[in-house]
């Protein structure tokens, strides 16, 4: 009997594969019968199938063509290799393009787009979700009870807009169910400025940038339509394959989709990683990848999908080195470290043409496992074979970021002290770095989540408040919370219009302050935030140097206490960090753009102080990192040495296992460049 795959969320294994396009050999049956060969050789039990294949299952309309998809899902199936099989909606076929031209997109003139690319289809198009109905139902008829099934792979890196007629009517529905009435409508983009009063639904169009609430419900519909899509698509799956679990691979911090709406539609989250890791700062890489990881985990606050990422090279950068011995496996376990139950890549076998024919891949042209990213490649699934106690088990985050597309898309656009260096997305993660740096765990979420369950909560750069958000807040820090907030916070409501009556808007009380001004500081000329006895107690001393912005803030309350004054200009000894007590808990504001040092300063004395659980007692050295999987008894460590020299990690007092070959491991271990180790604590 083939073997039958457990649920992708009920998985015993840590998966490992990646995307296979057998498609492309249809004509070489003896490629097909390597392939499974070489799977077996690389530890692979896990492949994303059909993804771009509408052409190749429907080459005409209402012909469909499954011979291959059978003998394809009868091989893997024979191999002991699970399918998770795509909806192959990414890439519409030609003849769908050339009879039905409502499928493709306009751009924002209104163009209609030539038939091109990947991911040119309109969400809107009735003909395309009919046509989508239609495919997706054949897939799951025809495969829902097929031994090789695991899972559906929902399209591919949903992207992009359209300007369609059909797009602009749907746009004005949304609208009409949102505010009810022009007035409100009116009201909430503050029309009356630039003449902009709308008198009928019709007259809105999207494209104007002036009118700021117009720009954030015009992306807030295209996530809301994207999902809606998506939903279309799920729909004939779980009518005839309600068990089998559903993703779609997001694309890390990617702008122009709020993946909070996509999320709820997924049982399992799943990503694509590419990260630069030949750039010099490898341990910057490192940081920012690590920030992506623990975003998609917390989507769900349950373990991820790494489904795609490269065993060698890409060939879209400027410059596409390859990755260096060690990399590879260092890579791949940072995203089991940070919650992920796979890893996955893009590609199994190297295209022989089209745009991609470069891209990284387990099986290179030369079509054998003789070759350095194959052993890789073969390693890395020998060694995540020897992991399946890590599969589903938790992070225990005590910290969270708050990470919101609205706010982000709302700063982007926003036109006030600064139109360069307004650097949001940096600035979370720098806020994020001393807590990765000791192995704190960390939620990346958005500000609508429950927050009950963290000790320590950072929102840099919380320019909107939605409704409600604020009482969020007031109630984590009031039953023992410590909240950091910083500069550019609290000015504006869910429609980007100003809080009137006082900066930082509904955080005013919570936070004890009133923002009056805000320095924008030219590019070269700093400010200066020097830090005083109280501010020692949180870590801060001495002097830090400040830049970009600098909020002029005024103390409001008696249980507030000034932590850091500024040292120059004419605002010199004016309040720069504060903290106000309220309730059981502590809201700490940074009034300006400081330079990492004082954020690592406080930081650090807000872990030892609130006791946050870290990786190791013993701070590893700088480019080594060390992140904790799991709870208790049998949790793991892993040591990434993210550097490119050997480094000496001083472990925690107590033997520990290598869970790879079992040998004990006490007192300290020495990391070689670019070397990884995973320990059961």
């Amino acid at each position: 009997m083939p073997h039958r795959f457990p649920s992708a969320t009920k998985v015993s294994h840590l998966l490992h594969g990646g995307d296979y396009n057998p498609e492309q050999w249809i004509d070489h049956p003896e490629v097909w019968d390597q392939d499974m060969r070489l799977m077996r050789l690389a530890g692979v039990n896990i492949v994303s199938l059909g993804i771009f294949s509408w052409a190749m299952l429907e080459p005409e309309e209402g012909r469909f063509e499954f011979g291959w998809m059978d003998t394809i899902l009868d091989k893997l199936a024979a191999n002991g290799i699970a399918a998770n099989l795509a909806t192959p909606t990414g890439a519409k076929p030609n003849w769908m393009a050339a009879k039905y031209e409502e499928v493709r997109r306009c751009d924002a003139s209104g163009q209609r787009q030539p038939q091109q690319g990947r991911h040119n289809h309109c969400f809107t198009s009735p003909v395309y979700r009919e046509r989508t109905t239609i495919i997706n139902t054949k897939l799951a008829q025809r495969y829902g009870k097929h031994p090789a099934l695991a899972m559906w792979h929902i399209s591919n890196e949903y992207n992009g807009e359209c300007h369609c007629p059909l797009c602009k009517a749907a746009f004005r529905q949304w609208l009409q169910r949102r505010y009810q009435s022009l007035d409100a409508l009116n009201h909430a983009w503050w029309t009356s400025f630039w003449s902009h009063h709308y008198a009928d639904w019709a007259q809105i169009d999207a494209i104007d940038g002036g009118v700021h609430g117009l720009v954030l419900d015009w992306k807030r519909f295209v996530s809301d339509q994207t999902a809606d899509f998506m939903r279309h698509e799920i729909q004939p799956l779980k009518k005839f394959t309600p068990d089998v679990p559903v993703t779609t691979n997001f694309m890390g911090i990617y702008p122009p989709l709020n993946y909070w709406k996509l999320a709820p539609l997924c049982d399992v989250i799943s990503w694509d990683a590419y990260p630069g890791w030949h750039n010099e700062e490898l341990e910057q890489t490192a940081q920012t990848t690590a920030f992506a990881h623990d975003l998609n985990r917390s989507f769900k606050r349950k373990p991820f999908l790494l489904m795609e990422s490269t065993p060698s090279q890409v060939n879209w950068q400027e410059v596409s080195p390859l990755k260096r011995p060690g990399v590879h496996r260092l890579a791949s376990l940072q995203a089991v470290a940070h919650g992920g139950d796979a890893v996955m890549y893009f590609q199994w076998r190297k295209s022989r043409g089209s745009c991609e024919k470069f891209h990284g891949a387990v099986v290179d042209h030369v079509g054998h496992e003789h070759t350095r990213v194959f052993g890789d490649v073969a390693a890395l699934g020998n060694t995540l074979a020897r992991l399946d106690d890590v599969v589903g088990t938790p992070t225990n985050a005590q910290a969270a970021i708050i990470f919101d597309w609205e706010n982000r898309w709302a700063i982007d656009a926003e036109a006030g002290p600064r139109r360069s260096h307004k650097d949001h997305d940096l600035t979370c993660r720098a806020w994020y770095e001393p807590l990765w740096r000791q192995g704190v765990g960390v939620d990346v979420i958005d500000m609508d989540q429950d927050l009950a369950h963290y000790k320590l909560v950072i929102a840099p750069m919380l320019y909107m408040l939605r409704p409600g958000v604020a009482q969020r807040l007031e109630a984590f820090v009031a039953s023992g919370g410590t909240l950091i907030t910083t500069y550019f916070t609290g000015l504006v409501d869910e429609s980007d219009l100003c809080f009137l009556g006082g900066f930082p808007g509904p955080l005013r009380k919570l936070l004890g302050i009133w923002h009056e001004e805000t320095d924008a500081l030219p590019q070269r000329l700093t400010q200066s935030i020097v830090a005083n006895a109280h501010g020692a107690e949180l870590g801060l001393t001495g002097s830090y140097e400040a830049m970009h912005f600098a909020d002029l803030i005024h103390v409001e309350s008696d249980a507030c206490r000034v932590l850091a004054t500024y040292g120059a200009d004419f605002y010199a000894g004016q309040p720069a960090v504060t903290l106000n007590r309220v309730g059981k808990g502590q809201a700490i504001h940074v009034a300006a753009r400081s330079q990492q040092r004082l954020i690592d300063d406080l930081v650090g004395g807000l872990i030892a102080s609130l006791k946050l659980l870290t990786a190791l007692k013993t701070a590893p050295p700088v480019g080594v990192n060390v992140q904790r999987r799991g709870q208790g008894k049998g949790s793991h460590l892993f040591l990434m040495n993210f550097t490119h020299q050997a480094q000496q990690v001083t472990l925690d007092p107590g033997a520990h296992t290598n869970a790879e070959d079992q040998s004990t491991v006490s007192g300290s271990v020495e990391l070689p460049p670019f070397g990884s180790l995973v320990l059961r604590s």
